[in-house]
């Protein structure tokens, strides 16, 4: 069959399921919160029943050790739906403001609307959580819903297209699979909003296409999440859980790992050899063997990050690991020691279990080298000193930032979760999930009973007086125009 006929049919199908998806948000089904706590729990239901199916899909996907898989992948989305459940008919309450006094007798409210049709485009690298973390708050938000789940990741992506008809309403809550051709033909489609998970690169092909429709976009990118060392810390802890969020977070392809480290150069020796200990305890000495680290989820990635070690300018700088083997797409973990800061390591997204570490003669050094890149999704900071925290709070820009730790933020459903600058724009998880895909309409309500003839022509120099005695809440002076005393 002809490329352009087959294009075509494939988008006159996506054009037909937008199209019924529309319809049924139309019949208004989907704003009942009775809907909205059905397919919440049915959510909770399907990963009750499907924990072992969802863990074997993304083992298959991406080589992910069980453990992580429930850390990271299913305990979120179900406490996600759990909290919501539990708070929906607050979220979904109108919200009463003071009204201006100019605007007297009157109400004012705040009421959150369903923006209506969404479409959410998933990632690879979280491919069960990142499909339906997003689709509970636009569920909560009572949205209908286009998920189009990731292709470079095909059993979870085969499996949440199995299980969601099975479980939600399948009316309004549809799942496109597919590779660039349907992506590119659910963007043709116009929508209420988009929600994107992945690259900067893609980010920008999401947002121009949404441009043409004004649509409203939440991006969730990346960048390079530097890693602040001084030289107070604990480096025995700091390495450890620098380690976990950089290796143990899907062996570092994860937007919030650790993409390097700039360490004080007074313990950077310290800090490197207390890395190698923290790796063979994590991983044993040969870490190939361990079943606690994920693989590489491809041979494209897999050679990216070989070119990212033969860079003959990284070679020479190899302190830790950098072993290899294609069959097995295994990259050891890997330190660098003070790469160049301009060699391509250091200039774009690892994504992986590569780790430049680089010494730094002060704070203001690293912070100087941390502003002088794209602003990153995270900033992590390992210090006993609190004039450096507030230091490196006040001086820096990220998505979001953890002091001594690394990428818990994440799972912390009273903070938002977003990017800022090139790492993306808006928030999500919790309660900034029903938000994200809420639109909180302003409503004032006024009765009949009182008028204030002096808002009518014709004007004149009294009711000016007036009125503007009313707007700057000079009370007095209202009285005063009132008697007729002034004006």
């Amino acid at each position: 069959m002809d490329d352009r006929r087959q294009e075509s049919m494939e988008s006159a199908v996506i054009a037909a399921v937008c199209g019924e998806v529309r319809g049924d948000f139309k019949s208004g089904r989907t704003r009942s919160l009775d809907w909205r706590l059905a397919q919440l729990k049915s959510i909770v239901d399907l990963i009750k029943k499907h924990e072992e199916d969802i863990t074997e899909a993304v083992a298959v996907d991406m080589g992910k050790p069980s453990y992580e898989c429930f850390a990271s992948e299913i305990f979120p989305v179900k406490s996600a739906c759990q909290l919501a459940i539990k708070n929906l008919k607050n979220w979904t309450a109108a919200v009463n403001v003071p009204p201006l006094l100019a605007t007297l007798p009157a109400s004012a409210s705040m009421k959150p609307e369903p923006f209506g049709v969404v479409l959410i485009i998933s990632a690879w690298n979280f491919p069960f959580l990142l499909s339906l973390d997003p689709m509970v708050g636009a569920i909560a938000a009572g949205n209908a819903v286009v998920l189009k789940p990731s292709e470079m990741a095909p059993a979870t992506s085969a499996l949440i297209a199995r299980l969601l008809p099975l479980y939600l309403d399948k009316s309004a809550i549809r799942v496109v699979e597919g590779g660039v051709p349907e992506t590119t033909a659910l963007l043709q489609q116009k929508w209420d909003k988009i929600f994107y998970t992945g690259s900067p690169r893609v980010g920008r092909i999401v947002m121009a296409e949404a441009a043409k429709n004004l649509t409203p976009v939440t991006l969730e990118l990346g960048g390079k999440s530097p890693v602040i060392v001084d030289s107070s810390s604990d480096l025995k802890v700091a390495t450890r859980r620098i380690a976990v969020g950089k290796w143990g977070n899907n062996n570092g392809q994860a937007c919030v790992s650790p993409d390097y480290v700039l360490v004080d150069s007074s313990c950077s020796t310290k800090f490197i050899e207390a890395m190698k200990d923290t790796l063979k305890s994590f991983y044993g000495e040969n870490p190939r063997e361990s079943m606690d680290i994920s693989r590489v989820v491809n041979i494209n990635h897999f050679n990216r990050l070989v070119g990212l070690l033969d860079d003959p300018n990284i070679a020479s700088k190899i302190a830790h690991g950098g072993e290899k083997d294609e069959t097995k797409l295994y990259i050891a973990p890997t330190l660098l020691e003070d790469v160049p800061l301009d060699s391509k390591v250091m200039s774009e997204e690892i994504f992986g279990p590569i780790l430049p570490i680089i010494s730094v003669r002060s704070i203001d050094e690293a912070i100087d080298i941390v502003n002088s890149r794209p602003k990153p999704l995270a900033l992590y900071l390992f210090t006993k000193k609190d004039k450096v925290k507030e230091k490196v709070i006040a001086e820096t820009s990220a998505g979001g930032m953890v002091v001594n730790d690394c990428c818990l933020h994440f799972l912390t459903t009273t903070l938002p979760f977003g990017g800022v600058g090139e790492s993306g724009m808006g928030s999500y998880h919790g309660k900034f999930s029903f938000d994200a895909f809420s639109h909180h309409k302003a409503i004032l309500t006024r009765p009949f009973w009182m008028d204030i003839m002096a808002r009518y022509p014709p004007y004149s120099a009294h009711k000016k007086t007036f009125i503007r005695c009313l707007l700057e809440a000079d009370f007095v002076g209202v009285i005063l125009c009132l008697l007729g005393l002034k004006g």
